[in-house]
């Protein structure tokens, strides 16, 4: 993955932010998105590509592309600094191939511990019932 053909591919828009923050909010455009087409990227190579796409299949719009957002401070520049690093980080994140478990066993002290107390509960409930005479 090449980070700078990557930033190269990336487009930015700036809109207005919501929540709080009065009138500041509703005249300046400090939210920042970020837009990349995962298809038409030159970047990535087609192994990462595949990678991408199954991991990435929740947060890509109609058109293929994966659109990202900041609007935590009042600084588009700052913003806009956010986004890119998220999105370089949630890149490098997706792309590695996720680790394989090992299989464990159960400890038997652990299954012991599981039958103790499921005897315990079934004394305790059995101590609650009428007595047969």
């Amino acid at each position: 993955m090449n980070t700078q053909l990557l930033l190269h591919e990336v487009t930015y828009k700036a809109t207005r932010s919501s929540g709080p923050g009065g009138q500041h909010v509703n005249k300046t455009s400090t939210r920042v998105e970020l837009y990349w087409n995962l298809e038409e990227s030159q970047a990535v190579s087609d192994a990462e590509k595949a990678l991408l796409r199954t991991a990435l299949e929740s947060r890509m719009n109609r058109e293929g592309q994966i659109v990202l957002s900041a609007s935590r401070t009042r600084s588009q520049l700052k913003n806009k600094r956010e986004v890119t690093d998220k999105f370089i980080k949630l890149l490098e994140r997706k792309v590695q191939p996720p680790r394989v478990r090992k299989k464990t066993r159960t400890p038997a002290s652990v299954k012991r511990k599981r039958l103790k107390n499921k005897r315990f509960t079934s004394e305790k409930k059995a101590n609650r019932r009428r007595p047969d005479y």
